[in-house]
């Protein structure tokens, strides 16, 4: 009984977030200005920081290490994200105003999915404990895979997803407001708004399976996987909003992140080998990050600085 209060506390945390969120904050279809994205990102990264005192407090150093180790590694993952969601609005011509509803809807189901992915993945592990060395694998190519392209690469259109919903229903080119279906000549046809919903669950999806794993080399226990990647994707609206822009700075991001898959896991194959303390890789993590952020803004890519000489 005493286990289920941190999960009930958290969830009723999380409603009471997001409807602070959708019923308060953003009643109507508007674009969201940039210093408003900087303040709620900020508000969001606060309460994550927040919580990992809260666990340090009722769980102990411990925990607490695991969960910021956690989020730092969601979160830096899941700027990945931001690229994507440019990508599907562009490709689907979402008008401004409708885009903070879409990313709403996605994140909201990404919420309700990665607790599968956690739950499912974690029983794997205990039941099998040989897929350990199997994730560890898998982070290891998707790492080398990422150092290999530098870039995240997104096409709707050649999507399986896409593809067998435009066979199940049709799809109407234009927009209806920010409605997601329409009815045309008494047939139900979706809009580019719910088939971006789609794409963005979609591209959680894949996600998820790169950076899951990817927390799991640090810990099992999954009240700190799952609070931690919610924590990093919940103000992920708002940091789209604040840095889509900023973030084509940070080209030698991607490098980094791939550095940080393939050491995780390497950790996760030599698991049954020795122990790496957390510490460590939460050092490691860090230092690779700002490493990568220093080398972008130091040399620049080639066409922005053609782009200010002009």
């Amino acid at each position: 009984m005493i286990e289920l209060i941190p999960w009930a506390v958290f969830i009723l945390f999380i409603i009471a977030a997001l409807w602070l969120d959708l019923a308060i904050l953003h009643t109507k279809d508007t674009e969201i200005p940039i210093h408003l994205a900087l303040k709620m990102a900020g508000f969001w990264i606060a309460l994550a920081l927040m919580f990992g005192v809260g666990v340090y407090y009722v769980r102990g150093a411990e925990s607490a290490l695991m969960y910021f180790t956690g989020f730092l590694i969601e979160k830096s993952l899941s700027l990945d994200n931001l690229f994507v969601f440019i990508l599907i609005f562009n490709y689907f011509r979402i008008p401004g105003m409708y885009q903070p509803k879409v990313l709403f809807l996605g994140i909201l189901g990404a919420i309700v999915m990665r607790l599968t992915f956690i739950l499912a993945g974690i029983a794997l592990i205990k039941e099998f404990y040989w897929m350990i060395y199997v994730f560890g694998v898998f982070l290891i190519y998707t790492g080398g895979k990422l150092a290999m392209t530098g870039e995240i690469k997104v096409h709707p259109e050649k999507s399986l997803v896409y593809r067998l919903f435009r066979q199940i229903m049709p799809v109407h080119a234009g927009f209806r407001g920010s409605d997601f279906f329409v009815k045309l000549d008494g047939r139900w046809a979706a809009t580019p708004m719910f088939v971006a919903v789609l794409m963005i669950e979609t591209s959680d999806v894949i996600f998820a399976v790169d950076s899951i794993p990817a927390i799991m080399a640090i810990t099992l226990d999954p009240f700190i996987i799952y609070t931690s990647n919610i924590f990093a994707i919940l103000g992920l609206r708002s940091l789209f909003f604040a840095l889509a822009g900023l973030m084509r700075m940070f080209h030698y991001l991607n490098y980094g992140l791939s550095l940080i898959l393939v050491a995780l896991g390497i950790k996760m194959t030599l698991s049954g080998f020795f122990h790496i303390p957390v510490l460590l890789s939460l050092g490691f993590i860090a230092a690779t990050l700002l490493t990568c952020v220093l080398l972008s803004l130091r040399f620049p890519k080639v066409e922005q600085q053609e782009t200010e000489s002009e």
